[in-house]
């Protein structure tokens, strides 16, 4: 979808917090307030030997401390290198003999290479080299297979649309190169619509957001809950771009406290399909949009505006028009088109979903089954 005319110099969008000595992708970016990050003024940091977390105070053991010892076996740290350069990032274990989830632009050095080494360190501090089984750039994920492993401990996932606002969550990972780091915070929204890459390949995610703290080399490691069940893959986090908010410095990258996670619904279906066929399979409408607004001066969306539609696909079929603006999916209210790409690529291929749509004065509910796109 097109996007709005974003605001120049207020934030940035990074990638999972990127790639540790790689640099980040630059490009437009979601609903008119962010862009991408192009610099590669991150430098790595020494932390190859395993740290593994353990309990030796359970009388004072926290709620954190509790979730990272369930989850920190199953974080890994992802070494990736090619002709062109090489860079850092995480993954969660996906079954004992090896499969890994983490995420596209980790294993792609930010989609710079499609022939890149991959070796992975597992919690224990075992190195394995690796496979890359496929990827999914729609989603920014990506699954490896460890050559000769067994016995790994997978990750548990939990039901990401049950999630909440306010609840728990802890990211574990590799920022920095730091393998099993362990920080802490809550979730902040659900179904946050985040666009990041470049207008060519550019993903949108219906994110989980949280202010626990991710940093470059978080990048597809889990966010998860008091469980230490996977809620999320972490993929992207928000920055100050320029100095020009008052107090701060220009350059100024990293946490900010606010960072994004694929659902865990999402990446656990990704991750089985391109297990399974080595690809993965979106929800399509068959449509083109644009942010609708009350007038060329208003930064404020009121809906997904269809530029085009086309021919044959679930939209033409179910009657839509160019011209018309979508303002809901289901009960989810839909203010630009980045909302709109968002809620479609959170339902599967042949779901059916109620759109609600403004023609001229009037609106009104259409019934839609979504086609198949990989």
């Amino acid at each position: 979808p097109q996007q709005p005319t974003r605001r120049p110099g207020r934030w940035r969008l990074g990638l999972a917090a990127g790639l540790v000595g790689a640099a980040l992708i630059g490009g437009g970016a979601g609903a008119g307030v962010m862009a991408l990050t192009d610099d590669d003024s991150v430098s790595t940091a020494g932390g190859g030997s395993a740290q593994p977390v353990v309990i030796t105070d359970p009388d004072n053991a926290t709620s954190t401390t509790a979730a990272a010892a369930v989850a920190a076996p199953s974080v890994v740290t992802l070494y990736v290198s090619s002709g062109s350069g090489s860079g850092s990032g995480s993954g969660v274990v996906l079954s004992a003999d090896g499969y890994v989830l983490t995420n596209n632009h980790v294993v792609t050095l930010d989609s710079s290479t499609e022939q890149a080494s991959v070796q992975v360190r597992t919690a224990d501090g075992t190195l394995y080299d690796a496979t890359v089984v496929g990827t999914d750039p729609s989603s920014d994920l990506a699954v490896v297979q460890l050559q000769g492993a067994s016995g790994l401990t997978p990750v548990t996932f939990a039901d990401s649309d049950d999630v909440q606002v306010g609840d728990l969550a802890v990211a574990i990972g590799a920022p920095l190169g730091l393998s099993n780091t362990v920080t802490d915070g809550i979730i902040s929204a659900t179904n946050r619509a985040v666009a990041t890459g470049s207008d060519q390949e550019q993903t949108v995610i219906d994110a989980l957001q949280t202010d626990a703290a991710i940093n470059p080399g978080n990048s597809g490691g889990p966010l998860v809950d008091a469980a230490g069940q996977v809620v999320g893959i972490n993929t992207a986090i928000a920055s100050v771009a320029t100095s020009d908010l008052p107090g701060q410095q220009s350059g100024q990258s990293g946490n900010i406290g606010v960072g994004f996670a694929i659902p865990a619904n999402t990446a656990q279906r990704i991750a089985q399909e391109i297990i399974d066929t080595g690809s993965a399979t979106h929800a399509l409408l068959g449509v083109t949009a644009r942010t609708a607004s009350d007038g060329d001066q208003s930064a404020v969306g009121t809906g997904a505006q269809l530029v085009t539609v086309q021919d044959g696909s679930p939209a033409a079929d179910a009657g839509l028009q160019a011209g018309e603006v979508i303002t809901a999916v289901d009960d989810r209210v839909v203010t630009t088109s980045t909302e709109l790409t968002a809620a479609i690529r959170s339902a599967q291929p042949g779901d059916t979903v109620t759109l609600t749509v403004r023609r001229g004065d009037d609106s009104s509910e259409v019934d839609v089954t979504l086609d198949a796109s990989e």
